[in-house]
């Protein structure tokens, strides 16, 4: 076997081991099953009567927040303020003065027509509440029932409909003499402002803390579990991000109180804390420069997951007025839209998106992407520009190595002789070899290099594919209209033209009714291999017959996006090479190699 197809096999067994453990240990997610038995929403809401809220903080010195027993009651008549901009739509309960009815006008739940738009926040009483609350936590001179708290019924002080530049404004006046006030506003996207204000009107000085608190009651219904994908809390504290899965919650060192464990961090001047899903975020974000106390807790009596920040303890004396203004985030993980709250002050903002371990990768190839897409209109096409501009920077090294793999064909016949010269000396083989690439200046490693850099990359793409939302339900064309998701084409539904959907990707039937892409990546890698002759040798010669076709199987049941990518790649290796190696005075003869019959690589 000569060096060049060692090196060759080396290179694509080397790829294929990879992939085939990519695949092995990340399969693409399986689609949860509805269960048919299951109560619906307004079922369950109608079932429960009362239902634990959210621990909320009872002391501000500093320790972990103290679990409350309070129990909120949420029935269908309960008071409710509207929310309506132009992206969102939901209430704000004044039981507890929660934000926890929130919709996306922008987002559907699936590309079905009539198909609901995606509910971010739920309220109490729901099958999965979800939602954001906000008190203040009392110090020296205060009790429980002196500041707001679950169950608090606030009244609307001014506005009627919470919408952009129409802020509205809660107020509720404590036992003890204070009379506490939130305002609440929110921009033309995601970001709500929460201002709470608190008045002494009693004649002893007090002590409370501000705080905001995001509670989700059981892990969420569509959670992924899928390694290449960060679901749970997300943070920053002064530069550092933290992801914590919900199930690492439940091993939380420091007791907050029975059945509560926390996670607890104290941030000097940025940070910000929520959950993220895979798609939507919630997320508390003081003020810049603020100091606060950053905790993680998980309740596993009640079954809640809970992020808070909590401010420093305020000394308010009689007759004084303090507030304090924080904001929450809860909406789409929009990268143009995250980059824009980062701009405006919300440190490492664009950190909330899951950019994994080749971040220095994903961030610039998916700033690329964004751009193309914005530029042509169409995700599909960007991505095939994307691999124009990937292809571009790597054409160096391509040219390099097409131009070495044509120096060794043009050895081909010296290196025969020097093998029958050899015979059987394996050492002096490798030592007559070493001496006549030296001589040439030919390295025949040089073909494995292009191949090794497209793993790091071919990962990197599948990481932005699978994260981003602007991938989600982008259309290309056709019967394209995800590419997040797998070719929805097959035999089965005759590629798209017959109105029922394709095999189940992790079904055994996909294997069978493979789609369009699928199949055009396996010819693709089928004429980039016949670019040169078969290997001499059987076992050689098997394994690259089935290569291409192995590929095709294992890579059909990928987002479409990536598939999209590689046959691109392919098409554009194919040229290059091709172009190349006749710019070097050889002619591939591909029909040859095609039907067993090549000739001798003819000059130009």
């Amino acid at each position: 076997m000569d060096d060049q197809n060692k090196n060759l096999i080396l290179a694509t067994a080397l790829s294929f081991a990879v992939i085939l453990v990519w695949f092995l240990l990340f399969p693409p997610p399986e689609q949860a099953l509805e269960d048919p038995n299951a109560p619906v929403a307004s079922e369950v809401a109608e079932q429960s009567v009362a239902s634990d809220v959210a621990s909320a903080p009872t002391v501000a010195d500093g320790t972990p927040p103290a679990s409350s027993e309070a129990a909120a009651s949420e029935t269908p008549d309960a008071p409710r303020l509207p929310l309506d901009t132009t992206r969102l739509e939901g209430s704000i309960s004044l039981t507890g003065g929660r934000i926890d009815d929130l919709r996306l006008k922008d987002y559907h739940v699936s590309l079905e027509d009539g198909a609901p738009i995606v509910q971010v926040l739920d309220p109490v009483g729901s099958e999965a509440p979800y939602y954001a609350l906000y008190g203040w936590a009392p110090g020296s001179g205060l009790g429980l029932g002196d500041v707001p708290g679950a169950n608090t019924e606030w009244r609307v002080e001014s506005g009627d409909t919470l919408s952009v530049d129409a802020p509205v404004t809660l107020v509720w006046e404590s036992p003890a003499g204070l009379t506490f006030r939130r305002t609440i506003a929110i921009d033309e996207n995601f970001m709500f402002t929460v201002t709470q204000s608190v008045e002494n009107a009693g004649g002893d000085a007090v002590s409370l803390a501000p705080y905001g608190i995001l509670a989700r009651h059981g892990e969420p219904a569509e959670l992924k579990n899928f390694f290449i994908l960060h679901e749970g809390v997300v943070g920053m504290a002064d530069g550092t991000l933290a992801e914590i899965d919900y199930g690492d919650m439940t091993d939380f060192s420091v007791v907050a109180s029975e059945g509560a464990r926390a996670e607890v961090t104290q941030v000097a001047e940025n940070g910000w804390i929520g959950f993220t899903d895979h798609y939507w975020m919630s997320i508390l974000v003081p003020a810049p420069g603020q100091a606060f106390k950053q905790v993680a807790k998980y309740d596993d009596r009640r079954d809640i997951y809970q992020t808070e920040t909590v401010l420093p303890t305020v000394q308010l004396g009689a007759g004084e007025t303090t507030s304090v203004t924080t904001q929450l985030f809860a909406g789409a993980k929009e990268w143009e839209t995250i980059r824009e709250y980062q701009t405006a002050g919300v440190e490492g903002f664009i950190d909330s998106i899951d950019w994994g371990w080749f971040f220095f990768l994903t961030k610039p190839i998916f700033a690329v992407l964004h751009w193309l897409n914005a530029f042509i209109g169409n995700m599909g096409w960007a991505i095939i520009g994307l691999t124009l501009f990937i292809k571009a920077l790597l054409f160096p090294l391509a040219y390099k190595s097409y131009v070495s793999m044509a120096k060794m064909k043009e050895l081909q016949p010296e290196m025969e002789k020097i093998k029958e010269r050899t015979g059987e000396d394996r050492q002096k083989l490798q030592q007559e070899m070493m001496a006549l690439y030296k001589k040439e200046k030919v390295n025949p490693a040089a073909g494995c290099l292009p191949i090794l850099l497209q793993i790091p990359i071919f990962f990197s793409l599948y990481k932005v594919i699978f994260v981003t939302l602007e991938l989600r339900h982008a259309p290309f064309f056709g019967p394209f209209q995800d590419l997040s998701a797998p070719d929805p084409t097959s035999i089965f539904n005759f590629y798209g033209l017959l109105p029922w959907a394709a095999p189940e990707p992790t079904s055994i039937m996909a294997l069978i009714f493979i789609g369009i892409l699928p199949l055009l990546l396996g010819i693709s890698m089928y004429l980039q291999q016949k670019l040169n002759p078969a290997p001499t040798d059987p076992t050689q010669k098997m394994i690259f017959a089935w290569m291409p076709w192995v590929f095709m199987f294992m890579l059909g049941g990928f987002a479409s996006g990536l598939v999209v990518y590689w046959i691109a790649n392919n098409t554009i290796t194919f040229t290059q090479q091709y172009l190349i190696m006749r710019s070097q005075g050889y002619k591939p003869d591909l029909l040859g190699n095609i039907t067993g019959k090549p000739k001798d690589p003819e000059k130009k």
